[in-house]
C-alpha cells in the first residue's frame, strides 16, 4: 500500500482528516510495508502513525479581561455597545427600584414604626411610582409624620 493510501485510511480509523495525520519519518518504510486496515491499527498502537491536535483560538487573552471586568474595570463609555436601556432594561430598573422599596415597607410595619393602613397606602404609591429611592419613601413618611 502506498503512503497515501496509509494516511487515508489512518484518517479514517483516527476520526480526524488528513491533514492531521503524522507518520513518524524514522518509521515511514513501516507505513509503506502496510497491506491491511490491521497493519494501519497496529502502527496507530506503537505511535508511528498519530494524529496532532486541532488548533484553535486561545481563550487566555478572554479571561484575563473577563476577570478585569468582574472587578469593575473596562466598562466606561467607551467601551460600551448598547444603549443604555439596552445594557439595563428599564423595566429591571424599575423592578429593582420597586422591590427594594416594598421590602422597606415591608420591614417598617414589621417592626411596627408605620400601621397597616399606612403601609397600604404607601404601598400603592410605590406601585405608582410616588417615589424615586428608598430615601425618598423614608423622608415622605417622616415628614408627614406617619412613622414612629
Amino acid at each position: 500500500m502506498g503512503i497515501l493510501t496509509v494516511r487515508r485510511i489512518a484518517a479514517e480509523l483516527l476520526g480526524v482528516g488528513e491533514s492531521r495525520v503524522k507518520i513518524d519519518p524514522k518509521n515511514s518504510s513501516k507505513a509503506d510495508e502496510a497491506l491491511t486496515r490491521d497493519d494501519v491499527r497496529s502502527l496507530i498502537s506503537q505511535g508511528i502513525i498519530y494524529s496532532i491536535r486541532k488548533t484553535g483560538v486561545s481563550r487566555g487573552r478572554g479571561r484575563r479581561k473577563h476577570v478585569k471586568m468582574k472587578a469593575g474595570r473596562r466598562r466606561g463609555t467607551g467601551s460600551r455597545k448598547g444603549k443604555r436601556y439596552a445594557r439595563v432594561p428599564r423595566k429591571e430598573i424599575w423592578m429593582s427600584h420597586v422591590r427594594a422599596q416594598r421590602a422597606l415597607a415591608k420591614n417598617l410595619l414589621l417592626e411596627k414604626k408605620i400601621q397597616h393602613d399606612t403601609y397600604r397606602k404607601v404601598y400603592r404609591m410605590i406601585k405608582g411610582g410616588a417615589f424615586k429611592s428608598k430615601a425618598s419613601l423614608l423622608s415622605h413618611l417622616k415628614d408627614n409624620g406617619l412613622m414612629k
